[in-house]
């Protein structure tokens, strides 16, 4: 592995599917892997965003920032209503019987997992070695359970086969990355969302 400060790279990794959460979780990392000789795929993967105008600004958002870098940005929406329709209520399935749970409870560990899950079969299906996650770059969310729901997929995925599909897991907040995603996000302009997305934690 090749370490720069507290951000390792693993070893081998030249090119990453990077779900993204949202486009100012994104912006210090895509600027990071770029940095640092890795190329990120963007890949946009969250039927938790509830209603779907949110769902729609957020990942409007996150095509324009990899538009701007020139980067592969995908996501698996279809044109009609009812892929989104039918993807939130997939993760509702997920989440089912922990909707009273608090912020950072087995709900976003459930949430997390969905996500990931997903993300993981992306990158097999497509053949890119290496997924990650901006969710480890807020400061809001539990780094443990994000690291432990990216582990968890890789595990799924692989079912007992040779590393082919493999979690970066990393603390995307070390090396000043959380101050240059709050300078980031007035420099491009982005949406600043006020909650984390799902129904449940909206925030009247």
């Amino acid at each position: 592995m090749s370490e720069h400060r507290g951000i390792i790279v693993p070893e081998g990794c030249g090119r990453v599917l990077l779900h993204a959460c949202c486009a100012p979780c994104s912006s210090a990392v895509v600027e990071w892997m770029l940095q640092h000789g890795v190329e990120p795929v963007i890949y946009y993967y969250n039927p938790n965003i509830w209603p779907r105008e949110e769902y729609e600004t957020r990942k409007n958002e996150s095509k324009r920032h990899a538009e701007s870098l020139g980067i592969q940005w995908m996501d698996d929406d279809e044109l009609r209503m009812t892929d989104y329709e039918l993807r939130h209520q997939s993760w509702r399935t997920a989440v089912a019987g922990l909707e009273g749970e608090p912020e950072r409870g087995r709900r976003c560990e459930a949430c997390f997992y969905h996500r990931l899950l997903a993300t993981a079969r992306k990158a097999q299906e497509i053949g890119i070695g290496w997924f990650a996650t901006t969710l480890a770059s807020s400061r809001w969310k539990n780094l443990e359970q994000v690291n432990a729901a990216g582990m968890k997929a890789e595990e799924a995925v692989r079912g007992g086969r040779p590393d082919e599909v493999r979690f970066w897991a990393q603390n995307w907040r070390k090396d000043g990355l959380q101050e240059r995603r709050n300078h980031l996000l007035k420099e491009y302009n982005f949406y600043n969302q006020q909650y984390c997305g799902c129904e449940f934690s909206i925030r009247f």
